[in-house]
């Protein structure tokens, strides 16, 4: 749950860092963002904006909160609509320490990064990361996958034998997903060293 957590925290600085946005807006993003990976409820979104309001990471900006010209306020909707109510018309925004924490976790090049709902959310951001960290995680992932492979082909081996041809499919369609991957990772990797030695453009 705490790995789980921690790249929602991130997905969510991240999309904040772009540009302020309702809870609504925020959560369609998110899903557009890490694609099929999971579908995130209110459930589970609303805890995390809250957790990071309390650490001072997030504000919620509460001008768009039903209030008229003069102050009035709107009257409450009804039933149990209410709290979702309220949650539509406040906008978060990151506060100064949500944007060091982000920039924080951006600058993150370890073994984490490398994991396969991590990845994701960092490469996401990669258009915002240092050229040495983007090298360091997409070497790192690449690392990973070929340690995975090894290990599939020796699983193969073992067991072709004993396994019906429907879970022979089922490992070679991972075994040729993963090989996709490295080679998907090798050529961003060249590209990477490439734009290196090219070095930025001269002003």
């Amino acid at each position: 749950m705490a790995k789980r957590s921690g790249v929602l925290e991130f997905a969510v600085l991240g999309l904040l860092h772009e540009s302020p946005m309702h809870g609504y807006e925020l959560r369609k993003r998110l899903n557009v963002l890490l694609g099929s990976l999971r579908v995130f409820s209110y459930g589970t979104l609303y805890p995390c904006l809250k957790d990071l309001v309390a650490r001072g990471l997030l504000v919620e900006d509460h001008t768009a909160d039903g209030h008229g010209h003069h102050g009035a306020k709107a009257a409450p909707a009804l039933g149990g609509n209410a709290a979702a109510a309220r949650r539509s018309k406040i906008v978060y925004r990151l506060t100064p320490e949500g944007e060091e924490h982000f920039g924080q976790l951006l600058s993150d090049a370890g073994p984490s990064a490398w994991e396969d709902e991590n990845f994701g959310v960092h490469f996401a951001f990669f258009g915002r990361t240092d050229a040495a960290i983007r090298l360091r995680i997409l070497e790192g992932r690449r690392s990973r996958l070929e340690e995975r492979l090894d290990l599939f082909r020796q699983s193969v081996t073992r067991t072709k034998e004993r396994l019906d041809r429907y879970t022979l499919e089922a490992q070679r369609h991972g075994l040729e997903s993963v090989e996709r991957e490295v080679r998907w990772l090798n050529e961003l990797i060249e590209t990477e060293h490439d734009q290196r030695q090219v070095g930025p453009p001269a002003t």
